[in-house]
């Protein structure tokens, strides 16, 4: 028996496919997740039009859902949610339909239990720190907060954690703004 010490995409393809399951490799660790709470997939469906429809009105870029995002043969994700400016977006976009590079903004939407916990908050956000993404959100259903992450200094730090009642914007998104209970509304 074999015993595999660092996952890459490579061993991961021969996996077999489970239903509504999904597979996502950090630093040569296995994670495998089954489909989310309905409330992760509603507020991820909110996220998406709050961003979408602001970048569809000014071409300033695209937003993708799940998409997946390799960095390397051990570090290969699927994030919530991107948004990749349009200057950037071919460049980005490899020809297996896979993201190769840091999209300019990733969002994570946290799920619940330590497990999900722990890759969503930590695992995730240091490797989109190591791979130079200039902007991560970590949005909580549960808890209807958001919190926000810049790059400054050279590293991902958090900046804000909003509620609702908040207002969230950025410098990659000029003129955006979204009330954060926009996001968590049913």
């Amino acid at each position: 028996m074999t015993t595999i010490t660092r996952w890459t995409i490579d061993i991961v393809e021969t996996l077999p496919q489970l239903e509504g399951g999904r597979y996502e490799s950090i630093d040569g660790e296995l994670y495998v997740t089954h489909q989310p709470h309905v409330r992760h997939q509603i507020t991820c469906g909110n996220m998406i039009v709050a961003l979408g429809s602001r970048s569809l009105a000014t071409g300033a870029g695209r937003t993708i859902q799940a998409p997946g995002l390799i960095f390397a043969d051990d570090e290969a994700v699927a994030p919530d949610l991107v948004w990749i400016g349009r200057a950037r977006l071919s460049g980005v976009i490899g020809d297996d339909g896979k993201l190769h590079a840091a999209p300019d903004l990733i969002v994570e939407i946290a799920s619940p239990g330590k497990a999900n916990e722990e890759r969503d908050r930590d695992k995730n956000r240091a490797l989109y720190d190591r791979r130079n993404v200039p902007e991560c959100w970590i949005a909580d259903w549960q808890a209807m907060t958001v919190d926000v992450f810049r790059r400054e200094s050279g590293t991902l730090q958090r900046v804000a954690t909003l509620q609702p009642g908040d207002v969230i914007t950025s410098p990659l998104l000029p003129g955006f703004s979204c009330a954060i209970g926009r996001f968590f509304a049913i």
